[in-house]
């Protein structure tokens, strides 16, 4: 990666440090992680050779209670990568004032050249090696990019196996046959929704003939285009990791939605007036609102320039960089910041963990009613602050998450 996402994590907690006058001593706490660990897991392939893969699990802090952080399957997953994605998930939980805390984890590998058979062996070898320090009362892994509900489920068996009893709580984004939460799948998509559709009501923006084009067609960006849509978006432009299309006159989402469910790229989308674009070209096209919902670093200081839009709504962790953020600010294009836009997939892994915890589940409606409530009131105490001190959403948002979390350290004290 050209911009280490661990040291742009790093600086972000300084800027925001400095700006509230954090306590040198606090600063110097949190700009570290409490925990990595890097695992080896040899895999027999299916052809009976082996493999050695690479994993890691990250806690970056549990001040406020067990760590919480998907389990990303990527052939360009680093342990820096992990740190980053764990502090970030620190800031979220905090911001969304949930009593846990950041963690996160990888595989080097990529699932597009393995079997199913073959990622179940890394899965479970993967669960075995970290089993020590994951748990209900722990940390709580769940789905991130490259894995999903089956992979939770593999997680969830193996914790079970070696504890004598089956133990829903350690992972969350399973299926709902075995302790999986309603809305969970589509969290993400569904509380980045509220957020854009509140920050527009703000900014006395109509959603109706909103112009948007989205990087990344998975899980987040398949459920925004849907929302958007439905509430009369024009989506210009949509890609995933091969790239994707850009029509001016909008793109039939209903089609493209079929076409990628049949396995297919964005890209080979056919259509009257579709033009092929890449994921580098998807940020030129001017727009009203932009979703990065792919992976970190995809807006720097070397494309920041050339961007026009209004919004940009982080559909992922960590793609904007610090330096870009600073040109987007200049030219007036307001940033809703991952930890609060995509905050969705963390609350309602939340709920499931709270519904696993008192064998007590949830109705749809139940979930949502309660996934808009916390989304939308973090919303407004990052609104409140960036109208009181005129600045970012981003800061605002940093400045709650991170006074939070420094507050508790105060509480608790530092051992021994």
């Amino acid at each position: 990666m050209e911009v280490n996402p661990f040291e742009n994590a790093k600086k972000q907690l300084a800027l925001v440090a400095e700006k509230m006058g954090l306590n040198p001593d606090i600063h110097k706490f949190l700009q570290s992680v409490e925990r990595s660990l890097i695992v080896k897991i040899p895999i027999v392939m299916d052809d009976g050779h082996l493999e050695i893969f690479e994993g890691y699990r990250v806690q970056h802090s549990l001040v406020r209670g067990p760590g919480k952080g998907g389990v990303r399957f990527n052939p360009q997953v680093t342990l820096d990568e992990v740190k980053a994605l764990a502090m970030w998930m620190t800031w979220k939980c905090s911001l969304h004032n949930l009593p846990l805390g950041g963690a996160k984890g990888g595989v080097c590998c990529d699932p597009k050249k393995l079997s199913k058979r073959e990622i179940e062996r890394i899965t479970r070898r993967y669960t075995a090696e970290i089993i020590s320090i994951i748990g209900p009362d722990k940390d709580i892994p769940a789905p991130d990019v490259g894995t999903g509900g089956e992979h939770m489920a593999w997680m969830m068996d193996v914790y079970s196996m070696q504890h004598g009893k089956t133990v829903p709580g350690v992972v969350t984004g399973k299926p709902i046959e075995i302790g999986g939460s309603p809305g969970r799948s589509g969290a993400t998509g569904t509380g980045l929704f509220f957020v854009i559709e509140r920050a527009c009501e703000k900014m006395n923006i109509d959603l109706n003939g909103l112009t948007v084009t989205i990087q990344g067609y998975g899980k987040v960006g398949k459920k925004i285009v849907k929302l958007l849509s439905k509430r009369g978006c024009k989506i210009l432009a949509v890609t995933d990791s091969r790239g994707g299309v850009y029509s001016e006159n909008g793109l039939d989402v209903d089609k493209l939605l079929e076409w990628k469910e049949q396995g297919n790229s964005v890209r080979d989308f056919k259509g009257d007036s579709l033009k092929q674009i890449t994921n580098e070209e998807i940020y030129t096209i001017k727009c009203d609102l932009i979703i990065p919902a792919a992976m970190e670093n995809q807006v720097t200081e070397k494309n920041a320039d050339q961007i026009d839009c209004k919004i940009i709504a982080e559909g992922a962790n960590g793609p904007i960089t610090l330096e870009a953020d600073k040109i987007l600010e200049k030219k007036g294009i307001v940033v809703l910041p991952d930890i609060l836009a995509n905050g969705g997939g963390v609350i309602v892994s939340y709920f499931e963990y709270v519904q696993d915890i008192n064998a007590y589940y949830w109705d749809l409606e139940r979930v949502n009613k309660e996934l808009k409530k916390i989304i939308l009131d973090a919303f407004e105490n990052v609104y409140s602050i960036v109208k009181e001190k005129n600045i970012s959403y981003r800061l605002a948002a940093y400045m709650i998450a991170v006074s939070r979390v420094a507050r508790a350290i105060e509480l608790r004290g530092i051992f021994p």
